[in-house]
C-alpha cells in the first residue's frame, strides 16, 4: 500500500509539473581555495556581501557557535562576527539583504528542523559587520542585537535548509527540503512584524527528481540544500547535493509563473555535502562550498 501511494503521489507531481532536462549546460568548476579556518568545518550558507564583492559570508550548521564569518577567495577568515543573545540551533543559510535605511544587512536562517518538530522558525537580521583590512589579525567581534523575525508554515511543520532574499522588492522566501523531491517555496508578508509569528505564503511546489550520477546517491538530487536570487534578479539558483538548478525570471512574469518553466541543470564538481551557493556580483558567476573539512571554495562558469 505504501508502494502504490508513493508512486501515485510521483504521478500527481510529475503531471503538475513539466519534465526537467537530464542534460546539464556546459560548465567549468574550479577550486579555487580551501578554507584555512579550521573553525568552519560545516560551511551550511554563503552570501555575497554588500559591501566588498571579493567578500563572501558564511555560518556553521546546527550546534555550532552564534557566529557568522567573512572569507575572501583566497580562502582566508577577514572577520568572525558573534550576534549577542542568538543561539544555532539549527543555522542553515545566509542572505544578504537591505535594512529600512538601504544599508547591507545579513539575515541568518535558523530554519532547519530534520524531524519536523518546530511550529515556529526564526530568521536574524543584523546590519553588515565591517570586515577587517587585509593581513590583519582577525578577532572575535560581535554585532548590533539582531533583529528577529518568527515565521510558521501555513501547512504544517518542515525542514528548511534555503533562504532567499530578493534583491529589488527585498521580500524573504524560504525553501523547504525533502528526501523524495518535493520543495516549497514560501513567501514571508512583505511587511515585517518582530511582535508576532508570521504566517509564510505558500508560493509554488517543486519536484527536484531523481537522477543517477557517479558518487551521489540517486535522491541526493531531490534534496534542495541551499539556494539564491542574482544580484540583478534576473536568476534564480538552487543547489542539491549533486546538482545546480537555474531559472531565468522574465521581468514581466510574477516569481511563481516563472518558476513553471523548467530550470536548466548544471553540474558543478562534486563535493561531500554542498549546502551553500551564491552568484557573484556579475549575476552569472556561481560559488558555492561544502560541509566537511577540509572546506572548498568553488568557482563555476558556464
Amino acid at each position: 500500500m505504501k508502494a502504490f501511494l508513493f508512486l501515485v503521489l510521483c504521478a500527481a507531481h510529475a503531471c503538475a509539473q513539466p519534465a526537467w532536462p537530464e542534460t546539464p549546460v556546459p560548465s567549468t568548476s574550479e577550486r579555487v581555495a580551501i578554507l584555512e579556518d579550521k573553525r568552519l568545518k560545516e560551511s551550511s550558507g554563503l552570501c555575497l556581501s554588500g559591501r566588498d564583492p571579493t567578500i563572501f559570508w558564511t555560518l556553521n550548521d546546527s550546534g555550532g557557535e552564534p557566529c557568522v564569518f567573512a572569507i575572501d577567495r583566497s580562502g582566508k577568515t577577514r572577520a568572525k562576527v558573534r550576534l549577542p543573545d542568538a543561539a544555532n540551533f539549527d543555522w542553515e543559510d545566509i542572505a544578504l539583504g537591505k535594512d529600512e535605511n538601504g544599508e547591507p544587512a545579513l539575515f541568518v536562517a535558523d530554519i532547519g528542523d530534520n524531524f519536523r518538530i518546530r511550529p515556529t522558525l526564526q530568521i536574524y537580521q543584523i546590519p553588515e559587520p565591517e570586515i577587517n583590512a587585509p593581513g590583519k589579525t582577525v578577532e572575535e567581534t560581535t554585532s548590533a542585537t539582531p533583529k528577529l523575525w518568527r515565521v510558521h508554515y501555513p501547512d504544517g511543520k518542515h525542514n528548511a535548509e534555503s533562504l532567499l532574499v530578493h534583491p529589488q522588492t527585498g521580500r524573504l522566501y524560504i525553501l523547504t527540503k525533502s528526501d523524495d523531491g518535493p520543495s516549497t517555496l514560501y513567501a514571508f508578508p512583505e511587511t515585517l512584524k518582530d511582535d508576532t509569528s508570521m504566517k509564510l505564503e505558500k508560493i509554488i511546489t517543486l519536484v527536484f527528481p531523481s537522477l543517477i550520477r557517479v558518487g551521489k546517491r540517486p535522491q541526493d538530487n531531490c534534496m534542495a540544500t541551499s539556494a539564491g536570487f542574482s544580484p540583478d534578479a534576473s536568476r534564480m539558483l538552487v543547489s542539491t547535493y549533486s546538482s545546480l538548478y537555474e531559472w531565468s525570471l522574465p521581468k514581466d512574469k510574477p516569481l511563481a509563473e516563472a518558476l513553471k518553466a523548467p530550470p536548466a541543470r548544471i553540474l558543478p564538481q562534486l563535493t561531500r555535502q554542498m549546502e551553500g551557493v551564491c552568484y557573484d556580483a556579475d549575476s552569472r558567476t556561481i560559488w558555492f562550498t561544502s560541509e566537511r573539512l577540509p572546506t572548498p571554495l568553488f568557482r563555476l562558469n558556464r
